[in-house]
């Protein structure tokens, strides 16, 4: 079944009043217990537990210099957020994955508040919490296949 206009709409639409809801409003600085910025922050957000991002590839999704992503991973790395390990495909390059703390301090500094999205989730019965949530994995997927499009 093909995508529909009303399809998009609803994306467009759905989007911005969770984001609304859901939104903090101070903006995390490195000096604060994460010792995270909002460009570390917005950096974590990018990457996963299980699966690995090549520094490169993160560089252009986020339009910096890759001197300036280098400089801001490894200092993530020294803080146990991010870690560093060789490509299996092609042994001179790096792959970054995620580590559990990282996930932690992203969460802690998500643009996101956790106790709003816990409020809105704990709004929706059981099943329409599991339903949501496996929708919003599901665009997620979307998302990343979509990105690997262009």
């Amino acid at each position: 079944m093909p995508v529909t206009n009303w399809d998009v709409r609803l994306v467009q639409v759905a989007y911005p009043q969770i984001y609304f809801a859901c939104h903090t409003r101070h903006i995390r600085r490195a000096s604060t217990g994460t010792r995270l910025s909002a460009a570390d922050s917005t950096l974590l957000a990018h990457l996963d537990e299980g699966r690995a991002t090549r520094p490169t590839e993160l560089a252009k999704h986020l339009s910096v210099a890759a001197s300036t992503l280098s400089a801001a991973i490894n200092r993530l790395a020294k803080l146990g957020y991010v870690s560093l390990g060789k490509a299996p495909s092609d042994g001179r390059a790096v792959d970054v994955t995620l580590t559990a703390k990282g996930a932690a301090a992203m969460q802690a500094s998500s643009v996101l508040d956790a106790a709003l999205v816990a409020k809105m989730l704990s709004q929706l019965s059981s099943s329409e919490r599991e339903r949501a949530l496996a929708g919003i994995g599901l665009l997620a997927k979307g998302a990343r296949l979509a990105q690997g499009d262009r």
